[in-house]
C-alpha cells in the first residue's frame, strides 16, 4: 500500500508537510492534477491532488477548492506556491478544517517529476509494466494495452497516430481538439484520454478504449519518461544548415557538410523550414516529416533536409496545414512552414532559399506554403535584400503611396487588382465592385501620378515587381 507518509519519504521529491499529520496513513490510489477553482466533479476518493494554485487569487479562494477535496475523499493535496509566493495561509487553514494533508512541493521541482515518482510508487506491485520502464514508447504501449485488456493509441498534438495497440483509431485529430478545450485528462465513456508527461513542446495523448485506472496513469508517465529519454531526431544537419545559410560557401564546403549526414549524395532532396513558438518547431517537423531526414535549428527556425526518393506525397502541404491548425489549438502563437521543390545535392542551396521564401509567404489561414505555389517573380523579388526591396518600392510606387496616404485612398489596391486581372478593365471593375468607367479613371489617375502608362507591358512588369517587394 502506498500511503501519504510514503510520499514524504521519497528523497527526490523533498515534500514538506504543512497540515494533516494525523492522516498520513491514508492510502493513495492515483494522482490527479488540476488548476480548476472547483474541481469537485472530476475528483475521486483516494487521489493525491496536484496543483500549482493558478486558481488562487486572494484569501478566501482556498475554501471551495479544499472543500471539494474533502467531500470527494481525496487522500492529500500536493501544491506549489501561488505565483511563486509560497503556500497561502488560507490554504493551510482550509486543509486543517477539511482534514486534508497538505504537502508543499519545492518551487524548483517540476510536476512532471512529482507525477513520475508518485505513479512509480503506486505501481510497485505491477511488476510487468514497471520492469519495462526502459523500453521505447511503442513497447510500453503494447504492454499497457495487454495489462488493461483494451486497445490503446498514442496520438501526437498534430493528430497523428504515433503508435497503436489495436485497430485503427477513428478521427484521432478530434481527441486533440477536445483535449485543447479542457487541458486535462477526460473520458466520454467510450474512450479515456490522458496527456503524456515529459515536458515536450508538442504533447502526446494516451487514448484508451474504455477507462484507464491506475495502470493507465502509470503507462502515461512511463511513456512520457521514455519519450524524454529517446532523441530519435537525427540532428546531424547543423553544419549543413550553417553552410546553406552562407551565400559565400563553396561547393567543396557544401559537399563536406552534406557528407556529415546519413543522406546519400545522389538522393532527391527537399528542404522544409518551420517557425513556431518555443521548442515546438523541431518537434513538429519530426512529427510531420516521414522517411529519411536529418534535422537542425538555426536562428529560431527548425530545418529538415529530407530524402524524398521520388515518393513525396503530393498532398503533403495540405495535410501539414491541417495538422498545424490542430497544433495551434494547443499553443500560443502561430506556426509557419515552408517547403522547397525537389532537387539534387547540386541545387540544395537554391532549395534552401526556396523554403525560406515559402515560409516567409506563409500566413494565418495558409500556414504551409510549397515553393511550387510561388511564382518566379515572387521568388526573384524575395531574393533581394530587404533594403533593396524597400528602395525599389519607394522609387517606383512613391507618388502613389503618398497620394493614398494624403487622400486616404486606395489606388495601390486598384492597380494591384488591375494587374492581377491581366490589365482587363472589365474584370478588375467586377472584382472591385465599381463601374468600368470608374476603374478606367482610377487607372488613368494612377498612371498620371506614376508618370507611366499602365497599359504598357514593360511598365506593368516593373510596377508588379515593385508591388511584390512589399
Amino acid at each position: 500500500m502506498t500511503a501519504v507518509k510514503t510520499l514524504l519519504e521519497i528523497p527526490e521529491l523533498r515534500l514538506r508537510l504543512r497540515s494533516g499529520s494525523a492522516f498520513l496513513d491514508r492510502e493513495v490510489t492515483r494522482i490527479y492534477g488540476t488548476e480548476l477553482a472547483d474541481p469537485g466533479r472530476y475528483l475521486s476518493a483516494g487521489e493525491l491532488v496536484l496543483s500549482g494554485l493558478l486558481w488562487w487569487r486572494a484569501p478566501g479562494d482556498a475554501e471551495p477548492f479544499v472543500a471539494a477535496l474533502g467531500q470527494a475523499g481525496s487522500a492529500a493535496l500536493a501544491a506549489s506556491g501561488a505565483d511563486s509566493g509560497g503556500i497561502p495561509g488560507d490554504l493551510v487553514e482550509a486543509c486543517e478544517r477539511h482534514r486534508i494533508p497538505l504537502l508543499e512541493v519545492p518551487p524548483d521541482l517540476s510536476f512532471a517529476v512529482v507525477t513520475e515518482r508518485v505513479v512509480l510508487a503506486l505501481a510497485a506491485d505491477r511488476r510487468k509494466l514497471s520492469a519495462a520502464a526502459d523500453e521505447p514508447p511503442e513497447t510500453l504501449l503494447g504492454i499497457g494495452a495487454e495489462e488493461l485488456g483494451v486497445p490503446c493509441w498514442l496520438v501526437s498534438g498534430s493528430g497523428r497516430v504515433v503508435a497503436s495497440a489495436g485497430p485503427d483509431l477513428p478521427a484521432p485529430r478530434a481527441f486533440v481538439e477536445r483535449y485543447a478545450l479542457v487541458r486535462e485528462a477526460f473520458s466520454d465513456g467510450a474512450y479515456a484520454v490522458r496527456p503524456i508527461a515529459g515536458g515536450a513542446a508538442l504533447p502526446w495523448l494516451l487514448v484508451v478504449k474504455g477507462e484507464t485506472g491506475p495502470v493507465g496513469e502509470e503507462l502515461a508517465v512511463l511513456i512520457g519518461a521514455a519519450r524524454a529519454r529517446a532523441d530519435r531526431v537525427n540532428t546531424t544537419a547543423g553544419p549543413l544548415i550553417a553552410v546553406l545559410a552562407r551565400a559565400t560557401a563553396s561547393e567543396p564546403e557544401l559537399a563536406s557538410a552534406f557528407g556529415g549526414t546519413d543522406l546519400p549524395a545522389d538522393a532527391e532532396l527537399r528542404v522544409v523550414i518551420a517557425r513556431a513558438p518555443g521548442g515546438l518547431a523541431r518537434e513538429l517537423l519530426a512529427d510531420l516529416v516521414t522517411g529519411s531526414a536529418v534535422f537542425g535549428e538555426r536562428d529560431g527556425e527548425a530545418w529538415a533536409i529530407v530524402e524524398t526518393a521520388g515518393a513525396w506525397p503530393a498532398d503533403w502541404a495540405t495535410g501539414a496545414a491541417a495538422a498545424v491548425s490542430t497544433v495551434e489549438l494547443l499553443v500560443t502563437g502561430s506556426v509557419r512552414i515552408g517547403l522547397s521543390g525537389a532537387t539534387s545535392l547540386a541545387g540544395l542551396r537554391g532549395a534552401a532559399q526556396e523554403a525560406r521564401h515559402a515560409v516567409d509567404a506563409a500566413r494565418r489561414g495558409h500556414p504551409v506554403v510549397s515553393a511550387e505555389e510561388l511564382n518566379v517573380a515572387s521568388l526573384l523579388v524575395a531574393g533581394a535584400p530587404d533594403e533593396l526591396r524597400a528602395t525599389i518600392r519607394r522609387r517606383v510606387l512613391g507618388p502613389l503611396l503618398a497620394h493614398d496616404e494624403a487622400q486616404r485612398g486606395d489606388l495601390v489596391h486598384t492597380v494591384r487588382t488591375f494587374l492581377k486581372c491581366n490589365g482587363s478593365p472589365a474584370q478588375a471593375a467586377k472584382e472591385l465592385h465599381v463601374h468600368v468607367n470608374t476603374l478606367r479613371y482610377r487607372i488613368a489617375k494612377a498612371g498620371e501620378l506614376l508618370g507611366t502608362d499602365l497599359t504598357d507591358f514593360t511598365s506593368q512588369v516593373e510596377i508588379h515587381l515593385a508591388l511584390l517587394a512589399e
